[in-house]
């Protein structure tokens, strides 16, 4: 029996190749349009779908493969014999080979000008429901999704025929494509109309960005997904100029230290350890920027990541290079920063050139949990729009502390719950993460900050259920404290305050990190 082979593919790479070596194999081509054209340019003998179905191509070619006589083909079940009965009372042949690849969608939405209609007239149909009928019937039909899988299928044909073990791997393959091409024109068309922000039904699709040698732990196996359009300033975007692969701590990491590093527009550099900030200065200048940010905490900065919104200049690199760094991301370097920071083998360097971009509205932040996935609106807001903050205690702040108590506020923000972060000088002192208990976060600030402590000022990222809080910080010399109030013992701070002449603002804003 002769077999037959309907190619059908938007990517012609290596189309010409495949075609040719599965005429040589006595298989018969059936094509489609562009296809069937590009084939026959080539010498390779098609024969064209219309001629199969009876039917003309019609409505701009959105009709041409949804025909019995094409579905009956692919779909009959071999070994059925009331299924071939019917395809020959009903003059079908069978296919025995699909090579289809679908409209360029992604392509098409990443463009920068796209319109909708654009979009909506790359949203193939036939293609998907042939690709989904080979691979339901793969017991019986070989389907080919992927350009690169045409050497496996063609070695296997010359060995006599393909193995059922191959086909179903092709199959899977196919699900795997349609489901993700699904999932990215709803997410775009999403996007698009008016609706509510979490749908009923949710299928979110990311392609594979980067193998890793494992995950948080050796034992752990992990891989990098990115979604299909990263915003600009994503981690994703980044271009890495030296340094071995990032693994999976690196990431995570680097993506912690660009969130905080969005909240400043002066210069700033951010230093991460762990998932948590360990050293943040701003100055008039990167250079000096990176010292507050290396002295905030010179024994945890060793090992970290620095985050930098500006050119990384020689000067710095300089500096840089007297500790071990893991990773820089910048938004640039100068020629000579470059090459000095090329020096240390080990160290990664990235370039992110939109560094600085906020993120976009309705961006999502997602966690898995085991049998299901958390997902929140991304905390984007610093402080509330309407009254962004209210002083609760007798004193005033004064204006250089108000600069403080902002800068710190971005830091605990971005620091792992129970937070503290203590600054002064648009200098980190100390920072509290992760503590179970808010007066431990305090007291662990305190004593990171040193004898820099008096005349600094404090954040927390949740109110102070007790006044022990502001005890501890009234006795280290703290000057003034921003909390988002809200605690029912309240007064009991604030009270305190006053006692020791501290300054105390309410945000009505928590900014809780786990």
């Amino acid at each position: 029996m002769k077999r037959r082979a309907l190619i059908s593919v938007s990517d012609k790479a290596g189309i010409e190749d495949l075609a040719r070596e599965l005429q040589q194999l006595s298989f018969e081509i059936i094509s489609t349009g562009g296809t069937a054209k590009v084939l026959t340019e080539a010498g390779i003998p098609v024969i064209n779908i219309s001629d199969i179905t009876g039917f003309p191509e019609c409505l701009d070619g959105r009709v041409k493969t949804l025909h019995p006589k094409i579905h009956g083909g692919i779909l009959a079940v071999r070994d059925n014999p009331e299924h071939m009965d019917q395809l020959k009372k009903l003059g079908i042949e069978t296919i025995d080979l699909v090579v289809i690849n679908l409209y360029p969608f992604r392509e098409t939405i990443l463009k920068e000008d796209a319109t909708l209609e654009e979009a909506i007239e790359n949203i193939d149909i036939g293609g998907p429901a042939m690709l989904r009928a080979a691979a339901k019937n793969y017991r019986d039909v070989a389907v080919v999704v992927d350009p690169s899988d045409y050497p496996l299928v063609i070695d296997e044909l010359k060995s006599g025929d393909i193995s059922l073990e191959t086909k179903f791997y092709l199959a899977v393959k196919v699900f795997e494509l349609t489901a993700h091409y699904d999932a990215l024109i709803s997410q775009y068309l999403r996007k698009q109309a008016d609706l509510p922000a979490f749908p009923d039904l949710l299928t979110l699709t990311y392609e594979k960005h980067q193998e890793m040698r494992y995950g948080e732990n050796p034992h752990q196996q992990a891989v990098f997904y990115r979604e299909i359009q990263p915003f600009a300033g994503s981690l994703p975007a980044a271009k890495q100029l030296h340094g071995k692969e990032l693994s999976f701590n690196n990431i995570n990491d680097t993506n912690g230290a660009l969130d905080l590093l969005r909240e400043f527009d002066q210069p700033t550099i951010v230093a991460v350890k762990h998932a948590n900030p360990c050293g943040v200065g701003s100055a008039d200048n990167i250079f000096e920027a990176y010292k507050k940010a290396y002295e905030a905490d010179p024994v945890s900065i060793f090992g970290g990541i620095i985050a930098a919104n500006r050119r990384i200049d020689e000067v710095t690199a300089r500096e840089i290079n007297k500790i071990f760094i893991e990773i820089v991301i910048a938004p640039g370097y100068t020629e000579k920063a470059l090459e000095i920071l090329k020096q240390k083998k080990n160290i990664r360097i990235l370039e992110l050139k939109d560094i600085q971009a906020v993120l976009p509205p309705g961006t999502w932040d997602a966690k898995k949990v085991a049998g299901g996935l958390l997902v929140q609106e991304a905390d984007t807001k610093l402080f509330k729009e309407d009254e962004p903050w209210k002083v609760v205690t007798d004193r005033q702040p004064t204006e250089k502390e108000l600069e403080d108590l902002e800068f710190a506020w971005k830091i605990v923000k971005h620091t792992k719950s129970n937070g503290i972060a203590i600054a002064k000088n648009r200098q980190s002192l100390g920072i509290g993460p992760g503590q179970v208990n808010r007066i431990w976060a305090v007291e662990q600030a305190i004593e990171r900050s040193g004898k820099e402590v008096k005349g600094a000022v404090l954040a927390s990222d949740a109110f102070f259920p007790f006044d022990d809080c502001v005890e501890a910080a009234a006795k280290a010399g703290i000057t003034a404290i921003i909390q988002p109030g809200g605690s029912v013992k309240d007064q009991l701070s604030i009270d305190a305050c006053n006692r020791y002449g501290i300054a105390m603002i309410f945000t009505g804003m928590r900014h809780f990190k786990h």
